[in-house]
């Protein structure tokens, strides 16, 4: 048995995608356990670059790719990327999705842009994609699967009844038009048609490929610091990006999780509102943005940026239980003179090694900083630690000293090929 899982150890944005891409090399499935098409993974391999939401990474080298029952699933959205990618060569014989996967809806994404817009409740920075209202009526028992959408009746049936309350909700409380009920029908059971093929119960086969001996690779989407319950709420996700998530959302045991790789940017990015300690919105902010192409895959939306803060990833290594660090865009850091990095905070002059769950008081943290001479070596054809200088092994030293963590992976440019292999995955 040899699992191995994919997290993001910051804000998302890591370079998760380049990572499950590599490994999925020595991987024989790859599974996605939860989020929606608000993620944003980019795959560049042979100077072909694909965009990925909700497929799966795996997909690009034809491995056996599952959507999870933890996904929110939009089918729309999914068919529109599945086009895409076919038209770049993919081939989707091997994708699976789990009957028990919750759709979103127009509704959920309707809601999920009026609320962000109203004035009468905190912006939270999300995607509007609808993501949040599809996991708030999971919890409220009142969700649409895949497996109803397999069966027409059913499907119309549900969305009748949810459809009833958000028009009153939509008209009451928006002053907005109501949506009509055929015209969501027709779309959701012509794309049923679509992606019926691929519709499975996954939890099965997933078990059994880790039974049989299979080297399964669990993909994650947006960061520990965006968890719902250990991320800096309530400016997260509504999922669970942790490796606890991929239990719920692959429907696997905990004892099924052998190894754990958090991904972490050498410096640190976020999207959205929210506390964010070493921000940078100065000259190296804006370097570290053009530079690093710090645009988000779905949203296009500027990402912040900021020197790495070792406090954060060290708890996500905590929270996590990581096995090893993939530190990605080490490349971008060359040409600076000198690079930060966060080793604590200072809150009312007292020293804090934690992030403080009160947002409050994690939002008036300052960093305390240890700064390191910058380099000018050009990384894009450094394949081996050694060859690395002094200065960046004296910067990926220190990190992994202070985050805990050995460093198993360092990226050194967009390319599958431009990765320096540091440690050794799926017990090998």
């Amino acid at each position: 048995m040899s699992s191995l899982v994919i997290v993001g150890a910051q804000w998302g944005d890591e370079g998760k995608g380049k990572v499950t891409d590599f490994l999925t090399d020595k991987a024989d499935v790859v599974v996605r356990y939860q989020g929606g098409n608000n993620a944003g993974h980019t795959v560049i391999s042979n100077g072909k670059v694909y965009k990925l939401h909700l497929v799966p990474s795996g997909i690009v080298q034809n491995k056996p790719s599952v959507i999870g029952s933890g996904v929110a699933l939009d089918p729309l959205s999914l068919i529109e990327e599945m086009n895409e990618l076919k038209m770049q060569g993919i081939i989707f014989d091997k994708l699976l999705i789990d009957k028990r996967t919750h759709l979103i809806l127009p509704y959920h994404i309707k809601l999920d842009q009026l609320r962000e817009e109203s004035s009468a409740r905190t912006e939270i920075g999300t995607t509007k994609r609808g993501i949040g209202p599809c996991y708030e009526d999971k919890t409220k028992r009142c969700g649409i699967r895949v497996c109803d959408l397999m069966m027409p009746e059913i499907f119309k049936e549900k969305l009748k009844q949810n459809l009833n309350n958000v028009n009153t909700e939509l008209k009451k409380i928006y002053s907005s038009d109501e949506l009509d009920f055929d015209d969501i029908a027709d779309k959701y059971l012509n794309a049923a048609k679509i992606i019926r093929p691929y519709v499975a119960d996954t939890s099965i086969i997933v078990q059994d490929y880790i039974k049989s001996g299979k080297k399964v690779l669990f993909e994650g989407a947006q960061g520990t610091m965006l968890d719902v319950n250990y991320g800096t709420y309530p400016y997260v996700t509504s999922s669970h990006p942790t490796t606890a998530g991929v239990c719920v959302g692959a429907g696997i045991p905990p004892t099924a999780i052998n190894e754990a790789i958090g991904i972490a940017k050498a410096y640190t990015t976020r999207v959205g509102k929210g506390p964010f300690p070493t921000e940078l919105l100065d000259k190296t902010g804006d370097y570290l943005r053009e530079k690093g192409h710090e645009y988000g895959v779905t949203t296009g939306r500027p990402r912040r940026c900021g020197w790495f803060d070792t406090v954060g990833v060290r708890y996500a290594a905590r929270i996590n239980g990581l096995t090893g660090l993939a530190i990605t865009k080490l490349d971008t850091l060359t040409g600076l003179k000198e690079i930060k990095l966060c080793v604590s905070y200072k809150y009312k002059g007292e020293i804090l090694n934690v992030i403080p769950p009160e947002l409050n008081i994690f939002d008036e943290c300052e960093p305390v900083y240890e700064v390191f001479e910058g380099w000018e070596q050009d990384m894009s054809s450094v394949r081996s630690y050694n060859d690395l200088n002094d200065n960046a092994k004296k910067y990926l030293s220190r990190i992994s000293e202070l985050c805990e963590t050995p460093i198993s992976i360092i990226s050194v440019g967009p390319d599958r090929q431009q990765t320096i292999i540091n440690g050794k995955f799926f017990n090998e």
